[in-house]
């Protein structure tokens, strides 16, 4: 019998994460194969993933990174299913390392079969699942780039926003993390009346008309009332227009504005746990 030594158990965790046991018993059944083990890790990953798969993946680590330059920004959500995993310190490193990894994706798809440690991110993923016994997935995943980028992690990693501003003026990253603040707590539908999809827009019409029916309205008034409360909407629901959080007098526009004349929110970007 292959004598398996505390070094190579700590050699296979280092590079697996997985748990001390966990690596013992895998380098056991490989006989101390190293390669092997890792195998072995990976595919009671994907039997724990497959006893797992109809559970719900609702807690985890939302995080948002902005490159060097301040021109491009990724956020992605590290998805399992307790919150007891999602503050475990590990956990948190891992989606901090993936998020960094995923600064070179424009794409879930290919983000998911991007090199991580010799592992793709996909069976990283299956090797954790394992070896945390829960549901372990990428729920989010979105980037921007613009002329300036800022982000904002709200407490607990629960919420995570990028904002893209249209130039990289003084104070730009003040404005950013304001504004990544606003979309982190008002959670805009979209960024102004333009982007908001029609579909949004012709259910909002139809509420209104309902509720205007109820309380006896004419119906030739209708589209008229409807009309204005379609315009409170997109006030209360779009970012530019929303009233600014820091400072109700004003809206989140005028704000990017008294910063500079010329200044526009162009993008944001918001991922949110739960």
């Amino acid at each position: 019998m292959v004598k398996i030594t505390a070094a190579d158990v700590n050699k296979l965790r280092k590079s697996t994460g997985a748990g001390m046991m966990d690596c013992k018993n895998a380098l056991v059944e490989a006989e101390g194969d190293f390669e092997k083990a890792i195998e072995i890790l990976r595919k009671k990953g994907q039997k724990v993933a497959a006893k797992r798969a109809d559970r719900d993946s609702s807690e985890g680590a939302a995080i948002a990174k902005v490159n060097e330059a301040n021109n491009r920004g990724v956020i992605i959500s590290l998805n399992c299913e307790t919150d007891f995993v999602a503050k475990n310190e590990s956990f948190v490193t891992l989606a901090n390392e993936l998020a960094d990894l995923a600064m070179n994706y424009d794409s879930k798809e290919a983000f998911l079969g991007a090199d991580f440690n010799g592992l793709s991110v996909q069976e990283k993923l299956l090797e954790q699942t394992g070896v945390i016994g829960e549901k372990i997935e990428i729920g989010g995943f979105d980037h921007l780039s613009a002329p300036f980028v800022g982000s904002y992690i709200h407490a607990g990693n629960k919420i995570a926003t990028l904002v893209g501003l249209s130039e990289a003026v003084e104070n730009a990253a003040t404005v950013a993390k304001d504004i990544a603040m606003q979309a982190a707590a008002m959670n805009p539908v979209a960024l102004n009346e333009s982007e908001v999809d029609q579909e949004i827009i012709d259910k909002e019409i139809e509420i209104a008309k309902d509720q205007l029916r109820q309380e006896g309205k004419p119906e030739a008034m209708l589209d008229k009332i409807a009309a204005g409360k379609l315009k409170r909407f997109f006030k209360d629901n779009t970012l530019v227009n929303q009233d600014f959080i820091k400072d109700s007098k004003m809206s989140v526009s005028e704000y990017v504005k008294s910063v500079a004349p010329n200044l526009e929110v162009t993008s944001f970007s918001r991922v949110a746990l739960g």
